[in-house]
């Protein structure tokens, strides 16, 4: 399997086991459509980009996946979700709830320790300590993009691991396209995606 074959594998299995929810979708575009106003924000202010990556963009994704994809048997694809917690490339559940936790925590952490061990220069008042939290948020989702990198690097192979970054990276421009529908859907009363079962596939009624 080649680069471009494990990359629409890795997007067509996400798509197909994870975005069931029409909900979800909607927030996947929300979220989606934040995290490209951060990529321009990040050159401009860290403090806008921080935020909007991880209090808009991060938190509507997780909410979506968290509160409004099902968790039960998935019928169309003939798996629990345990299974497909189990088989998941990314962060699954378990993984995001440890990343959210480190992310909710990291305000006190930079409190009892202003200058994050030498990271930062301690900061003098309230706008220099958001800016040290901003910087500290970008830090925190590029390591864990680099982190599950090459944990997939050692675990799954050069390939899978490249894959999964890209995904990543492109992952907003992606989401886009692939539920600039699903609010329509929603307003509609077609809560869930019919998903296909065929790799490769478009799902039905997109």
């Amino acid at each position: 399997m080649g680069f471009r074959q494990e990359l629409q594998k890795q997007r067509w299995d996400d798509h197909r086991f994870y975005h069931h929810s029409r909900i979800n979708q909607s927030l996947h575009l929300f979220s989606a459509s934040c995290f490209l106003m951060t990529y321009m924000l990040v050159f401009v202010s860290p403090i806008a980009a921080a935020f909007t990556a991880w209090i808009l963009a991060m938190v509507s994704r997780q909410v979506g996946h968290f509160f409004f994809e099902p968790k039960g048997f998935d019928d169309a694809n003939q798996v629990s979700h345990e299974h497909k917690e189990a088989i998941k490339v990314g962060y699954n559940l378990n993984r995001k709830v440890v990343l959210l936790s480190l992310w909710a925590i990291s305000p006190l952490f930079l409190l009892w320790q202003p200058t994050a061990f030498g990271l930062f220069q301690p900061h003098q008042g309230q706008h220099e300590f958001l800016h040290n939290l901003s910087l500290l948020w970008i830090y925190l989702g590029l390591g864990a993009i680099i982190f599950r990198t090459l944990q997939l690097f050692f675990q799954d192979g050069l390939l899978t691991g490249l894959a999964w970054f890209t995904k990543i990276a492109t992952d907003p421009f992606h989401d886009i396209k692939l539920y600039h529908k699903a609010p329509i859907h929603v307003l509609r009363g077609n809560l869930y995606d019919p998903i296909v079962t065929v790799e490769g596939e478009e799902a039905e009624a997109r």
